[in-house]
């Protein structure tokens, strides 16, 4: 088993240190018959803080709560500064330290998916699932299908003329539809998926470069950026084990870079 140590467990560790202040707080009133005229730093900067603490920590544990993107490696459906809302009901929460979940659900084919990096499970990323346990995924000039299905793109901008943002500028756009779920993905017109997929190992067979298909192993998941030629994902380090699901997002809250961008759905 890997330990993750990351904010969640922060907040753990906040939530114990302050609950076992507020405790002691509690007790010392009780054995004192009443409040001091003063109370000690221990108290102001502990116990004080326990309630908000621990609120944060069940919020952001059990219901959801609010990363920032760091990177282009999900563009063009992710901007790098949106801040995203992830629902942990949609799969159910994971137990800090471990990866011990309460599932309410399984992640489906097509979900954008917060979880640990299974190389560091302190750092948490965000992926498209493009394939399910079993699932046949081929991935051709950037492009996937699932299970046998036509490869299904159309072209939606070839990076040129105005209004196209800089990060876009000579990139291709293409919208992809795979076992009926739709999505917009990003491609290098140079590269077209041309990248190594070293950590996927036996279980694909490559046909060429930047065309490969496999075998998705059980109890493990496919995971691809929609910047298809800018992103670490299973191409690099390999299938995500279930138990590093993190939660489902599901919104983009807000970019300070971009208000236009805020509550859309993903």
């Amino acid at each position: 088993m890997q330990i993750g140590f990351s904010i969640n467990e922060i907040l753990f560790l906040a939530t114990v240190l302050t609950g076992a202040l507020w405790v002691g707080w509690k007790l010392k009133l009780r054995r004192a018959g009443g409040a001091p005229a003063a109370k000690p730093l221990w108290v102001s900067f502990g116990a004080d803080f326990f309630v908000v603490v621990a609120l944060m920590f069940t919020c952001r544990v059990a219901v959801a709560d609010w990363p920032k993107v760091p990177s282009g490696s999900m563009e063009p459906t992710l901007r790098v500064g949106d801040y995203l809302l992830v629902n942990h009901l949609a799969y159910g929460p994971r137990l800090p330290f471990t990866n011990t979940a309460i599932e309410f659900g399984r992640p489906q084919r097509g979900d954008v998916v917060v979880f640990r990096f299974p190389l560091d499970v302190s750092q948490f990323y965000v992926k498209r699932l493009v394939g399910m346990p079993g699932d046949e995924v081929r991935f051709q000039d950037g492009a996937v299908s699932v299970n046998g299905a036509t490869i299904d793109v159309q072209m939606l901008g070839d990076g040129s003329g105005s209004g196209v943002p800089p990060e876009d500028l000579g990139h291709w756009t293409l919208r992809e539809t795979t076992a009926g779920h739709s999505r917009n993905v990003k491609v290098n017109p140079f590269l077209q998926g041309r990248l190594p997929v070293d950590g996927l190992g036996a279980a694909c067979v490559a046909q060429r470069a930047g065309a490969w298909t496999c075998r998705v192993p059980p109890g493990h998941y496919l995971m691809l950026g929609d910047n298809r030629d800018n992103s670490t994902d299973s191409r690099t380090w390999g299938f995500l084990p279930h138990e590093q699901v993190y939660g489902k997002a599901v919104r983009v809250l807000f970019n300070l870079h971009d208000l236009s961008r805020s509550w859309t759905a993903l």
